[in-house]
Formats: structure tokens, sequence, C-alpha cells
């Protein structure tokens, strides 16, 4: 095989091209189209400007319950449109803690949050190990049934959950809020049970093999291992507890017993046509708590969902 000079045709001597340059110049490579590159930087810029832009649609009406709340009387009738208060004031703050009893309705909040979260924590991380690693007849069966509990919308249980609170006599009692709260969490048994699945199956079979039994194996071996989904749930049963407000405003009656939500919403039947201002001070007593939880937690959450297989992977 012999190798001829692209330059020579028929023996005759051509002009140079780019190719034949291109050929004989040494360590060429071509260079490669770009317009994928700024495609996917032009996407990439959309992206974030459309992000940018839903974070201050969301985060606007709390900025905007936050400075109303720091808002004279006086401004909130003559200019109730302005952004910045003029002068800012603390007196909301100071009213609404005094006039309704926060106090006792955080104490309430606070410890009904508490034990729910501790009850899910326990009978979740039980459910889903025994879901996802005990074999019995219809425990698939059993476990679809429970989780589609989920698209029931809880409006629809209201009044038959009333009157099985009437007949247990738990009606004006946290105790018809604490008990099924921490006894049926189908959310939190699926959360779970995705855990213990990701979880290898030796560690297990290394505490049979040593002789410990199911409950052995699941407090020494697969608990430990749960602590980031543990968090996780925590930090969304706590949310949710806190924010719970059709329930409590159906079952109880005594003030003494009201929380955060339910005695808001006494505020604002008393107050919210007169002072706006109180209103979004009360609400922002009521919502700082968890936001805090929520801002502390959230990268927990996020970690722990991917872990899980929630997280779209």
């Amino acid at each position: 095989m012999s190798l001829t000079n692209p330059s020579l045709v028929d023996g005759a001597q051509l002009p140079p091209t780019d190719s034949t340059v291109a050929l004989s110049a040494p360590g060429y490579r071509p260079t490669a189209p770009r317009t994928g590159k700024g495609k996917r930087r032009l996407s990439s810029t959309v992206l974030h400007l459309a992000l940018i832009v839903g974070g201050i649609a969301m985060v606007f009406p709390f900025v905007w319950m936050l400075l109303t709340s720091f808002k004279t009387l006086p401004q909130l009738l003559k200019d109730p449109l302005a952004f910045l208060p003029q002068p800012w004031t603390f007196d909301n703050y100071v009213q609404a803690w005094n006039d309704v009893p926060f106090g006792q309705a955080y104490l309430n909040s606070i410890y009904i949050a508490v034990l729910v979260v501790a009850g899910t924590l326990l009978t979740a991380s039980m459910a889903g190990y025994a879901f996802a690693r005990i074999r019995f007849r219809g425990s698939r069966t059993l476990f679809i049934v429970f989780l589609a509990t989920q698209m029931i919308p809880k409006q629809v249980t209201l009044i038959p959950f009333y009157l099985l609170m009437t007949q247990l006599g738990w009606v004006d009692s946290h105790l018809a809020l604490i008990v099924p709260g921490l006894l049926a969490n189908p959310f939190a048994v699926f959360l779970m049970r995705q855990f213990v699945l990701s979880l290898p199956k030796e560690l297990e079979e290394a505490a049979l093999v040593d002789g410990a039994g199911r409950w052995r194996t699941f407090w020494s071996i697969i608990l430990p291992n749960l602590r980031p989904g543990l968090a996780a749930l925590s930090i969304i049963v706590a949310l949710d507890v806190w924010n719970a407000f059709l329930f409590p405003l159906v079952l109880l009656n005594t003030p003494d017993l009201f929380t955060v939500p339910l005695l808001l919403s006494s505020f604002e039947g008393q107050f919210g046509s007169i002072n706006y201002g109180l209103v979004m001070a009360a609400s922002a007593i009521s919502t700082i708590p968890m936001l805090i939880v929520f801002v502390i937690g959230q990268r927990r959450i996020l970690n722990s969902m991917a872990a899980s297989g929630l997280g779209g992977r």
C-alpha cells in the first residue's frame, strides 16, 4: 500500500487547502461545536431565574407578615399597603402574648408533639422492620392496604373518628390527639420500611448466627442504623402535629386545652377585624418555632429522603 501526497493530483501541484493544512499540521485537533454547551448554560440560567422568582414569591407572604406585625394601628388604617413600618413597634407582640394564654397553648402543643413524635418513631420503626424483613402470609397485601389509607382525606374520617372518641370518652381530651397519632401513621411506616430495605441483610444474618433473636436484632442492629431516618421523621411528624387544626377544633372545647393553631384561630376571630398588626404578631409567634426547626433540619430531611429511595433517583 502506497501513500500519496494529497496535494498532488495526476502529477500536478495543487494549492494547499484547509483540509490539507489540517492534515499536515502537527498536533491538530478539530474543535467541536459549542452549541450544546451554550444551550446547557442558557437552560441552567433560565432554571435558576425561575427558582429565584419562585422563592421570592413563596417568601414574600412571610416577610409581609413579619413587617406588618411591627406596624402601629394608625399606620395600618392610614396606609395599609406600606411595606416598611413607620415607626417600628413591639407592642403588638406584647399585647398578643398577654391578651390570650399563648404560654399554655405553647405548653400543650409542645408536650403533644413530643409524645406523638416519640410514639411514632417507636411504632413506625417496628412496623417498618416487620414489613421489610418478616415474611408472613398476606404481608404485602396488608402493607398495600395500610399504605392506601393515605389516599383517604382526613375530612372523610372526621365524623367516624369523633364518634369513636366519644365512645372512648376522649372528647375534650388530649388523648384523642396523642394516641391515634402515635399508633397509625402510614407515611412514617412506609419511610421506615424503605430505610430498613436499604440496610444490608448481612448485618441481620451475622446477628442471627451469633444467636440474636428478632427483638435483639431490631434493638441492637436495625434501630441504631435508622438514626438518620428517625431524625428526619421526627421533624416531619413534629411539623404535622404542631400545625394540626381540624381535629383539635372538633375535639377540644376547653380553652386551657387549646393548641397554638386553635388559639390563633380564636384570636383572629376576636381581633382580626380591628388590628391586623396583632393578628400578624400572633401568627409570627405561632410560626417562628417550627420555621426554625425546619430550617435546621431541612438538609437532614432531604438527605434521608434520598437515602431511602424517595428522592427520585
